[in-house]
């Protein structure tokens, strides 16, 4: 079969490589749909960072580069191996993406998003969603309504984490939800917190993010901070009291000060993106607002509330898809678009049938 597959910075090939075959407790899956995340872009550009190095491989996977990428997929059961048998060839499932040791039970209470060995498909081995086909333990998939269409269901994990980032801001409807940057996950925050009743401003320069924002409706309020006070519409739009929670999806210093700025007296700070330097913070306003600052990454038993708000029609992600290519254009069209031309996308879906 066909693959995207990573050797190193700047050096990843389509190749062919055996067909996986679902072993003991696992699920075949036939790919549909795999996005291109931001953590591709930069295993692309900085890399190897999940990804593992060459002569190390991988503790769990034992894999080591090339490795298969794509960890936001969906698609279609094939195959079902020994000891799987609550599930059935032709369902629609997505997959919580995630490589730990087998003891790790994610139905079970606990951060096993904070496992020390914590890693990802499509990353550290064990297949990937850039490819024809995926062999996945059955732990970590989830079936989805056939009436999601599948392109849709592939944004279901970065969905996820966007949920998991809400989750950990204790939000109540009626809340004004502040989100800095109105990238993949800052959209896809504001979809979550707009689906529960939040009023959702989002910070952004671009003039085509904000509007791809509004277009969506998942935002309320879209402001230009070079242009506006966005202190000042903040305080006009809470009636003076702040902003009740915010949620930084920049990794860019000056925002995460704006944030603390525009939060009420005791609000939260969710920060959701991955920071690759140290960040200052102005730890005097933090204490004397009395705010509470929370990191977030990956997700913990959030997939299966995502996908119900997705059912229900709380949240439609087809707004969010802007480019579909194949395998052939996962660089050039893909990755190029990404990173020199990402005001105009929000997410690059690829097709082995394209």
């Amino acid at each position: 079969m066909r693959a995207v597959r990573y050797y190193g910075q700047k050096d990843i090939r389509v190749e062919e490589i055996d067909a996986p075959e679902a072993g003991k407790d696992e699920v075949l899956i036939d790919i549909a749909w795999c996005g291109i995340c931001g953590t591709d872009l930069h295993e692309y550009l900085e890399g190897p960072i999940f990804c593992p190095k060459p002569g190390h491989p991988h503790p769990i996977t034992g894999e080591e580069p090339p490795v298969t990428l794509g960890h936001e997929f969906s698609g279609v059961i094939s195959a079902l191996g020994e000891g799987v048998d609550d599930l059935e060839v032709g369902q629609h499932v997505v997959v919580e993406p995630y490589v730990l040791p087998d003891d790790v039970d994610p139905k079970k209470p606990g951060p096993y998003n904070l496992h020390p060995d914590v890693n990802f498909i499509g990353l550290a081995g064990g297949g990937g969603g850039l490819s024809e086909k995926i062999a996945v333990p059955r732990r970590w998939v989830h079936t989805i309504s056939n009436d999601i269409p599948l392109d849709e269901a592939a944004l279901i994990e970065p969905l996820s984490v966007a949920h998991h980032g809400f989750s950990a801001a204790d939000a109540k409807e009626g809340d004004v939800a502040l989100i800095g940057g109105a990238g993949p996950i800052g959209v896809l925050t504001a979809a979550v917190a707009k689906a529960y009743g939040c009023t959702v401003v989002i910070s952004e320069l671009s003039e085509l993010r904000r509007q791809k924002a509004l277009d969506a409706g998942v935002v309320d309020y879209a402001i230009d901070p070079s242009s506006q006070d966005l202190k000042e519409e903040i305080m006009k739009i809470t009636d003076g009291k702040g902003a009740d929670i915010a949620f930084e999806a920049t990794s860019v210093n000056v925002v995460l000060d704006q944030l603390v700025d525009c939060l009420k007296l005791k609000g939260t700070l969710v920060v959701e993106s991955i920071w690759s330097k140290k960040a200052s913070l102005d730890i005097h306003s933090v204490v004397m607002k009395e705010l509470t600052l929370r990191g977030i990454i990956g997700y913990a038993h959030d997939h299966e509330q995502t996908i119900k708000l997705v059912e229900s029609g709380k949240i439609d992600l087809k707004p969010f898809i802007t480019g579909k290519i194949g395998f052939d254009g996962v660089v050039d069209e893909g990755f190029d678009t990404l990173i020199n031309r990402n005001e105009t996308a929000v997410k690059i879906l690829v097709s082995p049938e394209l």
